[in-house]
């Protein structure tokens, strides 16, 4: 008995077999055909080259390697050259240059259509598809001073911005500290934050760098003039609050009857609170928005922010409080709310070294004109640029540039921020801008080195030893 059902189980089976070969051979013979020749046909991916990059002189920047790319920057190019990964079909741009231009340096794919053997041998082509390279991209860098730059930052948290004031092109654009482009991965959760571009996307108090800003609101308000006098009390108090000068701070002195030359040259505090005083938060908020305060600057590169620029609307808003005098006198002399990025401190510092102009800072040009003429007296950027000059030579500020062989126009600055009660409290950040020739700039420089100290002490001789360098390849 059991055999006989054995026998039968082993027939049943066998019909089964029989009935599935005759479907896959007669019934869907043609589905089962075609799909056998097509999986003999494959499809072979020919990458496109991507565009290089080159500086302003035709250097090349980077170039292709296998997998990926070798950048000839390394470190010191990485926040503004970025760097590629691999995308759904081909390597695309992930950050800075790589990824702003990404579409025309990527260029397009081309394919090989080829029939293989059962082993999966190739026999025969059947069709080609070219692939097309992309675009070549030549910058506005000067690969020397980008490098000299990066070095001058010795991985101090910081950033340094060069330009020219004419035209609005990046000679260099550094973030310190910088990563290598090539091994991305490893960076992701460093507390250094070398991804971030603090260059652009870094937002800080820009302390006695605005002063040119309220100089310039005073001026073209007309609440002051060449000849205008304020007298350095050393300390203005506003009911139980006291707003004092660094010089009185320091040292206890006050520095008499300054006129605004002198103020700039001295960055003299208790000059810029009456101006604030003199204009009110509202004037002052407009002209700092003139000079662009608050908007991107609209520069070729991701992740570029805004800055913010405090005013009484504002401070309702976000901090659910009132405007007070108080504020008004801080905002002068750039502390309290204002935060600027190092990039806007460089455009504001541009206007006044072209006698008006704001360009757009660009690193790719396109054969047209970034300028347009702002509505400032040339008295008034001359003006300003008097102090600028006195602030690099004897009694200035900036001590590092006395006896510099070239006429520098420059700027201090020592930006409080934090809680001055807390454990962070009382820490600065050191600023440092100018250009050069202060007569007829070619270059604009801007220093910021993240919680250093004072501007005098360790922003202006970063800029010191990058204008040297500058200048001695003229």
């Amino acid at each position: 008995m059991k055999l006989a059902i054995f026998e039968w189980l082993v027939t049943l089976s066998l019909f089964g077999l029989i009935a599935r070969l005759a479907a896959v051979q007669i019934i869907d013979h043609n589905y089962y055909q075609t799909l056998a020749r097509e999986n003999r046909i494959k499809l072979v991916k020919i990458p496109a080259d991507r565009g290089v990059i080159y500086d302003r002189s035709g250097k090349p920047l980077d170039r292709n390697a296998p997998e990926g790319r070798d950048y000839l920057l390394a470190e010191a190019g990485s926040n503004v050259l970025g760097y590629v990964g691999e995308g759904d079909q081909e390597i695309e741009g992930r950050d800075g240059l790589e990824k702003f231009y990404d579409e025309s340096l990527r260029g397009k794919a081309g394919g090989i259509l080829v029939e293989t053997d059962t082993n999966g041998e190739v026999m025969r082509e059947i069709g080609r598809s070219e692939p097309q390279p992309g675009k070549n991209l030549t910058t506005t860098l000067d690969a020397g001073l980008q490098q000299k730059a990066y070095e001058l930052l010795s991985g101090r948290k910081g950033a340094l911005i060069a330009s020219d004031p004419k035209s609005g092109e990046i000679l260099a654009l550094v973030s310190s500290p910088g990563f290598d482009p090539n091994s991305v991965e490893k960076y992701l959760t460093d507390k250094n934050l070398p991804l971030f571009n603090r260059a652009l996307g870094g937002e800080y108090p820009p302390g006695s760098t605005f002063k040119l800003v309220t100089a310039t609101a005073a001026l073209e308000e007309n609440k002051i003039n060449a000849d205008t006098q304020i007298e350095d009390t050393g300390v203005i108090n506003i009911g139980p609050y006291s707003y004092s000068n660094w010089y009185f701070t320091q040292y206890g002195r006050t520095e008499g009857s300054i006129n605004i030359v002198a103020a700039i040259k001295r960055s003299n505090d208790i000059f810029f609170y009456r101006l604030g005083e003199m204009l009110g938060i509202r004037a002052l908020a407009d002209w700092a928005k003139f000079f662009g305060l608050g908007y991107p600057t609209g520069i070729d590169l991701p992740g570029e922010a805004a800055g913010a620029m405090p005013d009484p609307q504002w401070k309702l808003l976000v901090k659910k409080e009132n405007w007070f005098l108080g504020d008004t006198l801080i905002a002068a002399i750039g502390q309290g709310d204002i935060l600027m990025t190092p990039l806007q401190v460089n455009q504001m510092t541009s206007v006044i070294a072209s006698a008006g102009q704001w360009c757009r800072p660009h690193l790719v040009s396109a054969g047209r004109d970034y300028c347009r003429k702002l509505d400032i007296h040339p008295e008034t950027t001359g003006l300003i640029t008097q102090g600028m000059i006195q602030v690099t030579q004897a009694g200035g500020t900036a001590w590092p540039f006395f006896n510099f062989p070239v006429s520098v126009a420059g700027k201090t600055g020592t930006a409080e921020y934090g809680d001055k009660t807390s454990a962070k409290g009382g820490l600065t950040h050191a600023w440092f801008t100018a250009f050069a020739p202060a007569d007829n700039p070619n270059i604009v420089v801007t220093v910021l080195l993240e919680g250093a100290g004072e501007g005098s002490y360790e922003a202006a001789p970063v800029a010191k030893d990058l204008l040297s360098y500058w200048f001695s390849r003229q």
